[in-house]
């Protein structure tokens, strides 16, 4: 790194490599890597502070004072920061221009107290011109900008240190509140509990296939639309509970069912079609405006199938890499030198009458827009076409490379022009009256900036636009055609559609609800809270994310209504543009209308602190309950959801119960099959048969680990009930079914473990000979021997599948044994369970296999464990592809290692370590095997009991290790095996 007298900060070393390549001599350019400091945990606040900022980092009697810490992974960062200041004679802050940006740069001034001269750099993208200008061109920090950052940080700290609590009670542990994410979450919720309430109506029509008596080469499509005088009911006129509108009802409208539509097309069959009318108007479609955050995530998620997070890290590294302006922006405008290489592009790779009569500039119509000052485009006076850069970008860039480049290239081009023809036609449908049909098409003559948007070849190969797919033979008023088959075609009424990530982000932006630059983050939040999770792309909430709304929106409503959490972001922009201060704000949020500005009487409220501690009872099971139908509930309970029926009971008195499978989403759950889980044995066990032996009752029963087998022996008469023996109970095998399990497979399995044989063997290092015993049996990792001698040591060797377990003799089983350990070498690999094609982006075949711990899919290169949404044998092509393609733009998982600390040591020191070292390398090496094997043990316990959702803190209780330790496993299965984390569902 060059050194000189100017230090420029940076937040990236990507950033830094980059503008110090353009600075050069006489700058160094480090990199902050993010927030140098943060709000102190409750934790880290030190003794003699505990009674000021304890509970939530903050002082909320002192003008809500914050109390930061520079975290222990950034100690390091910020001493060569240090370091670096005194060899300076000027600081310049390079951080982004948004409020977080600009609240890095203040943290930095606090944390460093330069005493030489400190410049704001701000520029918004990365070319030697911007750099150089910026520089020309520097400021000082923005302290407005500061305090909204600062208030908003501390505004999510309260919110979600007094809510959090609350759904830790009445809930589960672990979870938490947040003022944008609840809110989010309740979006998907309400979209789901729609869906669950729509009644699906079917409506039918008819469709005829029509040829002119003139040209009977052109055929097209037309619909009937009315019959006898009578529109025909549509999508449109039904309401959620498949009843036909008020409205649609006074306006006559015509409902017809199957047998009329047959009936109707039989009649239609022979009949002449005469034209009514012929309609033609000039058809113009203007290309959008560039991207904004929002916009791009929307498009990048519509058109790449990118996710929220995979479009901004794909985009922070184009924009640190210098191909992109920054990627954080509300605005749609373009500047003069942006514009001026905009066309020039269209020129270049269109020609000038593709070109826009004049520059084309666009106004950001967003409200609360403030962030940047220009949108997203390509970087420089001269705009790099994808072409160039397909050997230097990696996959996912290129692709949100190109998309951006067409978008600002389409922003001056001209509007494609066509022209839209509609036709009226009419026919006898015998007894049934008049039949009234219509077909419309739109014929592109000029494609404009469809050209650059990829769609252009599609619409001159078809003659056709994109939204209708009907091409039009010339036709006049009088015109008879005839028909070459009529049908009827039958239609249900769809429920509201989930969200995808595209479109959540787009309703966030229209109600004002966040900010666009922090909508990534907020959906892996949600995600990763397990409140929601993906099927294919759409977004679709858990049974935890109901009773967590619920609570909210019981006790809570205010906290998770739209327009008040709109209006936070309101307030929030005026701290930034200095019409309010952050103090008074959280004065007015926190502790209501009595402190801080005045408040007239309408906008008087109860703050955050007072409606929390006037919380009356909460009645959890209420919570965590939710309604069916017809006596069925969801219960949320301690180890996940359950199906609950409360009419009818089990022998025991108590409700019927059913495990929710993971692959049903909560709108598929309906009365019906809700009843086929309950009478399928998923709330109660199944009795097989009497055991011979002890005479006790073998039942087949579902547990929260999955079916398993019990014996239940009768107690004497008398005997207390909580005294009663425990029934004896074994796990099915994979390969069992519960519901085909025989009476004579459940006692082989109550039978285990299974005695092989017995045999003396001789101890060769003492010449003794004690007799051993070989057992088979299941367990967590699988089938497996294992031999104990009247010493008590023992020995295991794995079995190749489950129905060994009975078959294995002793002389197998003493060969395996004769074995090293691991001296077998590798299985031979299962064949696939389902084969995909190619690989869209790899061009690798795409197969699901079942490995160690599961199912996963891969390409042979990248490994993605197949979520637990998803089922092996349905899922479809699509979401393999786009799930592969999700693991391998995340990129290898970094390893948290120790950082290597500097230190100045002694010659004798040094020899004296060294010494200690080279001691030390025998015992180390000795102890390596033995460390390695309890290593790879732990991470099988490690990654089985992650699958089950379990939180970090209780899988290191469970196994007797650390926090730190079982992160650092995860972590390493996830860079080297391929494995993916499912959400926490239960912690303890």
């Amino acid at each position: 790194m060059a050194t000189g007298s100017k230090l420029v900060i940076v937040e990236s070393p990507a950033k830094a490599k980059k503008i110090g390549g353009y600075l050069g001599n006489g700058y160094t350019v480090l990199a902050s890597v993010g927030h140098i400091r943060d709000l102190a945990q409750p934790s880290q606040v030190p003794a003699s502070q505990k009674q000021r900022f304890g509970k939530f980092g903050v002082d909320v009697n002192d003008g809500f004072a914050p109390y930061y810490v520079v975290g222990n992974d950034k100690k390091r960062t910020v001493s060569e920061l240090r370091s670096a200041l005194k060899n300076a004679d000027e600081l310049y802050l390079a951080t982004d221009e948004d409020r977080e940006g600009e609240a890095i740069a203040w943290h930095l001034v606090q944390t460093l107290k330069p005493k030489v001269p400190v410049k704001r750099m701000v520029f918004h993208e990365i070319t030697p011109e911007a750099i150089r200008a910026s520089l020309d061109n520097t400021r000082q920090v923005d302290d407005h900008m500061v305090d909204a950052q600062e208030t908003r940080r501390i505004l999510d700290r309260l919110y979600g240190y007094e809510l959090s609590p609350v759904l830790w009670r009445k809930v589960g542990p672990g979870l938490s509140a947040g003022r944008v994410q609840s809110v989010a979450t309740r979006l998907i919720v309400e979209r789901e509990r729609e869906r669950m309430a729509f009644v699906r109506a079917s409506y039918w029509d008819v469709i005829a296939q029509l040829v002119s008596k003139s040209d009977e080469n052109t055929a097209f499509e037309a619909r009937m639309v009315a019959l006898n005088g009578r529109r025909l009911a549509a999508s449109k006129d039904f309401d959620e509970s498949g009843q036909l509108r008020e409205a649609s009802r006074k306006d006559n409208v015509l409902a017809i069912d199957e047998s009329m539509a047959n009936d109707v097309a039989e009649s239609l069959k022979q009949a002449q079609f005469r034209v009514a009318k012929m309609e033609t108007k000039p058809y113009r479609r203007r290309p959008a405006p560039p991207f904004t955050t929002s916009t791009m995530q929307q498009a990048a998620g519509n058109r790449l199938g990118m996710s929220s997070r995979a479009t901004m890290r794909a985009a922070q590294s184009l924009y640190e890499n210098g191909y992109i302006t920054y990627m954080r922006t509300d605005s749609v405008t373009l500047s003069h030198e942006a514009i001026a290489a905009a066309r020039e592009s269209v020129t270049q790779h269109f020609g000038n009458q593709y070109l826009s009569e004049k520059p084309k500039q666009y106004a950001t119509k967003t409200a609360g827009a403030q962030e940047a000052h220009e949108c997203i485009r390509p970087a420089g006076s001269h705009f790099r076409s994808p072409d160039e850069l397909a050997t230097t970008l990696p996959a996912d860039q290129l692709k949100l490379y190109t998309l951006i480049w067409r978008r600002t290239l389409a922003s001056q081009m001209a509007d494609a022009t066509g022209e839209t023809a509609t036709v009226h036609l009419t026919a006898d449908a015998g007894t049934q009256g008049e039949a009234e049909f219509q077909a419309s098409g739109t014929v592109i003559e000029f494609p404009g900036f469809l050209r650059v948007m990829g769609d252009h070849e599609k619409h001159a190969a078809e003659g056709k636009s994109k939204q209708n797919d009907v091409s039009l033979p010339p036709m006049q008023q009088g015109d008879e055609l005839h028909a070459t088959d009529v049908a009827a075609d039958g239609h249900e009424t769809q429920p509201p559609a989930r969200y995808t990530e595209a479109s959540l982000v787009k309703t966030l932006e229209a109600k004002e609800i966040g900010r666009p630059s922090t909508y990534a983050s907020i959906i892996s939040t949600i995600i990763d809270r397990g409140y929601v999770y993906e099927r294919g792309r759409a977004l679709v909430p858990s049974w935890l994310a109901f009773a967590v709304v619920k609570l909210l929106e019981t006790n809570f409503p205010k906290y998770v209504d739209y327009e008040f959490t709109a209006d936070m972001e309101h307030g929030l922009d005026e701290i930034a543009h200095g019409k309010e201060t952050g103090q008074d704000w959280l004065t007015h949020f926190y502790f209501g209308s009595g402190k801080g500005t005045a408040q007239s009487a309408e906008d008087a409220h109860i703050g955050l602190q007072q409606q929390v501690a006037q919380l009356g009872d909460i009645d959890a099971r209420e919570i965590n309950t939710i309604e069916i139908g017809d006596g069925l509930q969801v219960r949320v309970g301690r180890y996940g959801p359950y199906l609950e029926d409360v009419n009818t009971k089990d022998a025991e008195g108590n409700p019927r119960r059913a495990t929710l499978p993971d692959t049903l989403l909560p709108d598929e759950l309906t009365v019906t099959k809700g009843r086929e889980l309950i009478e399928s044995n998923a709330g109660g066990p199944r009795v097989l048969g009497k055991d011979p032996a002890t005479g006790g009752t073998v039942e087949v029963r579902n547990g929260r680990f999955g079916p398993y087998v019990a014996l239940v022996e009768e107690a004497p008469e008398g005997t207390d009930a909580k005294k009663a023996p425990r029934p004896k109970m074994a796990s099915l095998f994979k390969s069992m079914s519960p519901e085909t399990l025989t009476l004579e497979q459940a006692l082989q399995l109550l039978s285990l473990p299974r005695e092989v044989g017995t045999y003396d063997e001789v101890n060769e290092k003492t010449g003794e000979t004690q007799q051993v015993v070989i057992t088979a049996s299941n367990g967590r990792y699988g089938p497996y021997l294992s031999k104990k001698g009247a010493d008590g040591k023992s020995d295991t060797r794995s079995l190749e599948n489950e129905d060994a377990i009975f078959t294995v003799t002793l002389k197998q089983a003493q060969d395996l044994f004769a074995q090293p350990k691991y001296g077998r070498g590798r299985r031979a690999a299962k064949p696939p369970i389902r084969e995909f094609g190619n690989d869209p982006e790899s061009g690798k075949p795409v197969t699901i296999k079942e490995g160690f711990y599961g199912m996963y899919i891969t390409d042979g290169t990248t490994n993605r464990t197949l979520p637990k949404q998803y089922d092996a044998k349905t899922i479809s092509e699509e979401d393999a592809f786009r799930l592969l393609a999700e693991k391998r733009a995340q990129g290898p998982s970094k390893r948290r290692g120790r950082g290597r600390r500097a230190t100045s040591k002694t010659k004798s020191t040094a020899k004296s370590t060294k010494s200690k070292s080279t001691k030390a390398k025998s015992t180390k090496k000795s102890a390596k095997s033995s460390t390695d094997a309890a290593r790879t043990k732990r991470r099988k316990q490690v990654r089985e009991l992650a699958d089950q959702g379990w939180a970090t803190s209780r899988i290191a209780k469970e196994i007797g290790s650390t926090p730190a330790t079982v992160k650092a496993d995860i972590e390493y299965l996830t860079a080297n095996e391929g494995y993916e984390r499912p959400a926490i569902v239960r912690a303890k």
